[in-house]
């Protein structure tokens, strides 16, 4: 249809053309028909070529067109993921470390003294909470093993009626024993051992004695790294924690 009215405006113009000329030249019909045929195939031809160089030029305009999207596409994307690992830095920089959960939150805060009581003894104890020491020792007098139905026990005094009072006597079964180094000029000490159940404020507990006679020294009970292994940790800053026994053995004022 565009051709056509393109023709038909083109044939318009030039009978206008011819029509305006002061002398016209007689042309034949069978002449006008071909020279009319002519211009409209030239006519034709132009626009076809036309067509096709605008089609060409449509191509590759909206090729880089594509390819400009895709690169806007790829320029967002990584903008976007440079906000996010600025925003997840940040949050890093404005919030504190936070520290792996405690190991030790379900263990017992023992101090450096406790009031600790021995069930066996029925007898509280001024105690001292030593990590330098590995085992546990109670203080006991006039040591004496026997056997009991092949057994091996022992009798020893514990001064609970306190210093300058006579001792009460306890048996016990002995576990083993252990030989415990306190001097390198001095022959081994090689002590019997019981094992007792001990209550230190609210918490009840149980580990093995050795027994030495601990006149010499502050605490008459001492429990060391193998009482507080997996149960207990000890801030040395305080002193009972878990109360202070007034009733409690002593050897010395503490």
């Amino acid at each position: 249809m565009f051709k056509q009215v393109f023709i038909l405006s083109i044939t318009a113009a030039l009978l206008s053309g011819c029509a305006s000329t002061e002398k016209v030249t007689p042309v034949g019909s069978e002449e006008f028909t071909t020279n009319l045929a002519s211009s409209q195939a030239a006519i034709i031809d132009a626009i076809n070529v036309q067509c096709v160089n605008s089609t060409s030029d449509i191509t590759t305009l909206t090729a880089e067109v594509n390819t400009l999207k895709q690169q806007i596409t790829d320029a967002l994307a990584k903008q976007s993921q440079k906000m996010t690992e600025d925003a997840a830095a940040l949050a890093q920089l404005s919030e504190p470390p936070q520290c792996a959960d405690s190991s030790i939150t379900d263990k017992i805060v023992l101090g450096a003294v406790e009031s600790v009581a021995v069930d066996e003894l029925k007898a509280s104890f001024a105690t001292r909470i030593d990590t330098g020491a590995e085992s546990s020792s109670l203080d006991a007098r006039n040591i004496v093993l026997f056997e009991r139905n092949g057994v091996q026990w022992v009798r020893f005094d514990v001064m609970t009626n306190g210093e300058g009072q006579p001792g009460n006597t306890y048996e016990h079964k002995v576990e083993r024993f252990v030989r415990i180094k306190q001097d390198a000029d001095m022959p081994d000490d090689r002590r019997p051992v019981i094992h007792a159940h001990l209550t230190i404020g609210q918490y009840a507990a149980e580990t093995d004695l050795n027994l030495t006679d601990r006149s010499h020294l502050d605490y008459p009970l001492l429990l060391g790294r193998k009482f507080m292994k997996d149960i207990a940790v000890v801030d040395v800053g305080q002193n009972y924690i878990h109360g202070k026994n007034q009733k409690q053995v002593t050897t010395k004022v503490k």
